[in-house]
């Protein structure tokens, strides 16, 4: 009866997995990962250690610290995994760029009024 129940339980996980669409790289068992089309139980024993050695991950990016997996499988598996219960952005997604600060010198090539405009700022705040 144990056995019969444990098979239950071990296909309600794959088909819970199979459904839902994306599996979180922090809260996923090993049957869970082993379901990911490339994942074997190796692999997602790999997973398993080095989230209890490292804690948690930050973005699916950092599943290429894991042993036996480099970009590329990385890249495949993007879109079947999640940290935070929210899609993972990719590393050029999750880059946003810096705002120009107020009193920034200006851009090389820019004009002599530009220059002469922060000289006078620079001046006025000594």
């Amino acid at each position: 009866m144990k056995k019969l129940f444990l098979i239950l339980v071990a296909c309600f996980a794959f088909a819970t997995a199979a459904f839902a669409g994306q599996v979180n790289l922090n809260t996923a068992s090993e049957s869970e990962l082993d379901t990911l089309k490339g994942v074997g139980p190796v692999k997602a024993k790999a997973i398993m250690d080095y989230r209890a050695k490292n804690g948690p991950f930050k973005s699916v990016d950092d599943l290429e610290k894991v042993p036996g997996f480099g970009k590329k499988t990385v890249d495949k598996l993007r879109v079947d995994l999640t940290v935070n219960g929210a899609a993972a952005p990719s590393k050029a997604e999750g880059k946003a760029k810096p705002e120009a600060k107020k009193d920034a010198a200006p851009a090389k090539g820019e004009d002599k009024a530009a220059k002469k405009d922060y000289s006078k700022k620079a001046a006025d705040k000594k």
